[in-house]
């Protein structure tokens, strides 16, 4: 049923918002995960399909292997995500950081989530992607939480 009402959130939203933990999980190939990070990525590859995230989740992404020294996977994660159909990485703008900003005084977010719900926000993004309730109930989102997706 997971698989449905993911399906259903892709179709009511042209343009979602992604979450760091939605590359982790499909990158590191999370058996918990998996099918419905893969079925997102699916989506994406179609034409009518539209996901932005933070050029923060490249930053959050490379940590693990620059720590371990791994070059060819910072060099896989490069040429796989950043050249995803239907993608966008977004830089953060003084917009993006005003928004941010207000975001996180008034959701109490830390400033990674504040800064990739507003990210989707300033996208025109209407639905948002993540594992993490911290973003529940951000006025102009609809978020879906994976584990709430497999729980369904």
């Amino acid at each position: 049923m997971s698989g449905n009402l993911l399906a259903e959130f892709l179709f009511r939203h042209r343009k979602i918002g992604l979450d760091t933990s939605i590359f982790i999980y499909e990158v590191g190939a999370n058996p918990k995960y998996l099918s419905l990070t893969s079925y997102v990525f699916g989506w994406l590859e179609q034409r009518e399909a539209s996901g932005v995230t933070s050029t923060l989740t490249m930053l959050e992404l490379l940590v693990q292997p620059y720590r371990l020294s791994d070059i060819d996977s910072v060099n896989k994660f490069y040429a796989l995500l950043s050249t995803y159909p239907n993608l966008a990485w977004i830089e953060p703008t003084l917009e993006i950081a005003d928004l941010g900003a207000k975001l996180r005084a008034e959701n109490n977010l830390r400033t990674p989530d504040a800064i990739q719900a507003a990210t989707a926000l300033a996208c025109r993004a209407t639905g948002f992607l993540t594992n993490d309730p911290v973003f529940q109930g951000l006025g102009g989102l609809e978020v879906a939480i994976l584990d709430k997706l497999l729980a369904a």
